[in-house]
């Protein structure tokens, strides 16, 4: 005869089934999808738009994190079934139009008269300019008018320092400038980029430039807009504001579309001093930069394009 070493009738079935969901939420994944970006797959009907846009999925939080350039996030929602109105919050990067050009549309594909809260910094409302040698300039700031994106339900959240989502999602906040070689107003050759202060041209530090860091138990997985403030920047201050020196991922936008090589080579450098597990960068990073990094981790590398869907 078998004993029954399990109280009340139980079996070990039960138990280890009970233990199985336990590790379940213990372990819940972070799941991420690429609503838009600069690239998409031959096959199917996605549209790539350049600009970037993430929906991340962490416990009971669904976060858009920037909106694309145009109608990308809403069509590309939709062909891949994925309902707007389960998204809890808005992160905005920063204002540029490739970001935050999908905003309205998102807001008014939701459900009506629903108010969603918009996280952003203060200076995604900073009038700001590319001036290009022998050319005019042009606005490269948020696309709509404040007031217009409220009548539609945004509701602003506006802070330079860091805003906490739940106990393991963070919004950065404005990322100190750490590194001696990481610039922040680096683009095509002959441009510029400016802010309207005073009346007066300023050359544009992108404060507004922000990033969401996630707590897992493999460690931070850091999503960016374009990382204008760096990419190691970034991850340092990761690094402070959450406690956690383990960064197991990074994803989204570098900016070292035209970086220098030696600007390439320090961050490579970095990538391998702080033992990063999974490198997935994408956008404004620029094809040599990506060759380069892919080059040195092709294990570790993720290729990331529109409808991309990462289970980290």
């Amino acid at each position: 005869m078998q004993t029954n070493y399990f109280k009340d009738g139980a079996n070990h079935k039960s138990i280890v089934e009970s233990v199985k969901n336990i590790r379940k939420v213990k372990n819940k994944l972070i799941n991420i999808t690429v609503l838009s970006e600069n690239t998409a797959p031959l096959k199917g009907d996605l549209i790539a738009e350049c600009g970037l846009s993430f929906l991340l999925e962490v416990d009971d939080f669904t976060i858009l994190f920037d909106t694309g350039r145009n109608i990308s996030v809403c069509y590309n929602a939709q062909y891949l079934g994925i309902d707007l109105n389960k998204i809890n919050k808005i992160v905005l990067s920063h204002s540029h139009s490739d970001h935050t050009g999908g905003l309205r549309e998102v807001l008014m594909r939701m459900y009506k008269n629903k108010s969603i809260e918009v996280i952003a910094h203060p200076d995604i409302w900073v009038t700001r300019f590319k001036i290009s040698e022998g050319k005019r300039a042009k606005f490269k700031g948020i696309p709509f008018q404040k007031d217009e994106l409220e009548s539609i339900g945004a509701n602003f959240s506006l802070n330079s320092r860091e805003t906490w989502i739940g106990d393991k999602i963070v919004v950065s906040g404005e990322i100190p400038m750490q590194t001696d070689f990481e610039g922040n107003n680096e683009n095509e050759e002959g441009e510029k980029r400016y802010i309207l202060k005073n009346n007066e041209y300023v050359e544009d530090q992108v404060a507004d430039d922000q990033a969401i860091f996630i707590k897992s138990e493999k460690g931070l997985v850091i999503v960016t807009g374009c990382a204008h403030r760096g990419i190691v920047n970034t991850i340092l201050h990761a690094r402070k504001i959450t406690g956690m020196n383990k960064v197991y991922a990074v994803i989204g936008g570098a900016h070292l579309l035209n970086a220098t090589n030696e600007r390439i080579t320090k961050t490579i450098d970095f990538f391998k001093e702080y033992s990063i597990e999974k490198i997935g960068l994408c956008h404004c990073t620029g094809f040599k930069a990506i060759s380069l990094i892919y080059n040195q981790f092709p294990e570790k590398f993720l290729s990331i394009y529109t409808g991309t869907k990462l289970m980290l």
